[in-house]
């Protein structure tokens, strides 16, 4: 059985104690609880409280009554009344056969003229579809409107910047190469070796790309993946050999 233990007797617990009350801080209160609430409530929809919305009662006097929903004539006016006159007024009378007509009545009006213009062609259409839709021949695309430019059959700039840049790249490799080769350091490939070279590295590529042909389908761990990527790595170095070769008939290579 455990002991109990008793707390240290002494003397100072005998002297009353008096008795402290915390107070607690007073309850935050936001300064825009009444805006707040009054938004709520202007928001707050008619039909989303308990039972039907308040709406103002329609007065007994005002019943639904025979043909009241039907569309009305405008009444009469007296200004509808001077149109119906003015519609219904009589025309001048026919003239008699006795009468006789005005006389010394000129015009500057030239009718041969007139008579001698040619009359206005009708705008030239095309037919679009088999049942007989038409559309101006302008808007539909078969006029070569492109011919009006004014920079047709002009050069674009981007191809005279685009030249511009490869002569210069061209001609600051051909001062490079003779600089070169007056200091001894490059020499120059015959035909016969350039084409050496040329057939060499075509070879090469063949052998990679069987070996590449030859890969599995499934490329499924790393050393498959990074076998992939150094056998496409070389080919492209040596696509771009090729196409130097043959791009360049005048090749110098370092003189070792």
């Amino acid at each position: 059985m455990s002991e109990v233990v008793y707390p240290p007797e002494s003397v100072y617990n005998l002297i009353p104690k008096e008795e402290v009350r915390t107070e607690k801080p007073p309850r935050y209160m936001s300064k825009f609880r009444q805006t707040v609430v009054l938004e709520k409530k202007l928001t707050k929809d008619a039909m989303r409280t308990m039972g039907p919305a308040k709406v103002e009662v329609p007065s007994p006097d005002k019943y639904l009554k025979k043909h009241s929903k039907e569309p009305k004539l405008l009444e009469k006016t007296e200004r509808s009344k001077e149109v119906r006159d003015t519609s219904t007024m009589r025309k001048p009378p026919v003239p008699v056969r006795t009468d006789n007509p005005p006389m010394g009545i000129h015009t500057k009006r030239d009718f041969i003229k007139t008579a001698a213009v040619v009359p206005m062609k009708p705008e030239p259409t095309c037919v679009d579809t088999n049942k007989g839709h038409k559309q101006r021949l302008e808007n539909s695309g078969l006029v070569p409107k492109y011919i009006k430019k004014k920079d047709y059959g002009e050069v674009p700039e981007y191809i005279l910047q685009r030249s511009e840049e490869e002569r210069r790249a061209q001609e600051e490799y051909d001062n490079f190469v003779r600089e070169q080769r007056e200091q001894g350091a490059m020499k120059h490939l015959s035909d016969e070796e350039r084409q050496a070279v040329l057939e060499a590295l075509k070879k090469n590529w063949d052998k990679l790309h069987h070996e590449y042909q030859g890969l599995s389908l499934v490329i499924d761990t790393l050393s498959k993946k990074a076998h992939k990527e150094r056998l496409e790595v070389e080919m492209k170095k040596l696509e771009n050999d090729i196409n130097l070769f043959e791009r360049f008939k005048t090749i110098y290579i370092p003189n070792i």
